[in-house]
């Protein structure tokens, strides 16, 4: 229905902006309203919330970020409400990046989704938004088990591995990269 609109930011709460649009405001839920600022004129691509009992405009500052919550959404069991929630926390790059090195544990931590979303983003996403990985589906489990037979604490060990994203890492080239940063 709507591409984009261009206006000036007149309001803004909590989880939506009311951009300003030839004397007419209309109320955008977003991702991160942090990055918009009262009287800025901004382009805001859309996306048409349609649903049984509700229907409202969901806007992104960028077409990659709006690219991203269109793939969340297609995931199974992951509504607009939680792609907008889980893509406050992060950005498209490491989203895509998090889902081509099948980094569960990345995906965990964003709000909203949980072990069971996380790989289900996995499955149905991997390859759809990047280049196949070389990677396989329980390339971190067996980096995780690796580092915990070092001594590592498994909160470590998890809070490390939730922050390195590296598309077409083999085990090896993870376990280096982690180990390298809990040693610090």
């Amino acid at each position: 229905m709507y591409y984009y609109f261009k206006g000036k930011v007149a309001h803004i709460d909590t989880n939506f902006i009311v951009l300003e649009v030839n004397n007419i405001g209309y109320q955008i839920y977003t991702p991160r309203t942090e990055s918009f600022v009262i009287n800025e004129e901004m382009t805001i691509y859309l996306y048409n919330v349609v649903r049984e009992d509700e229907q409202y405009l969901a806007g992104f500052t960028s077409l990659d970020e709006k690219k991203a919550f269109e793939a969340l959404i297609a995931v199974k069991g992951i509504g607009p409400r939680t792609a907008l929630t889980a893509l406050s926390e992060t950005n498209p790059n490491d989203l895509f990046m998090a889902i081509q090195a099948n980094n569960v544990n990345y995906l965990k931590k964003l709000p909203g989704i949980g072990p069971k979303a996380a790989a289900q983003i996995i499955l149905d996403l991997k390859g759809q938004l990047t280049h196949e990985s070389k990677a396989d589906i329980n390339q971190y489990k067996e980096v995780r088990e690796g580092l915990k037979g070092l001594g590592f604490k498994v909160k470590e060990i998890d809070d490390v591995l939730a922050k390195i994203n590296i598309p077409n890492a083999t085990n090896e080239e993870i376990f280096r990269e982690a180990l390298k940063k809990l040693r610090k």
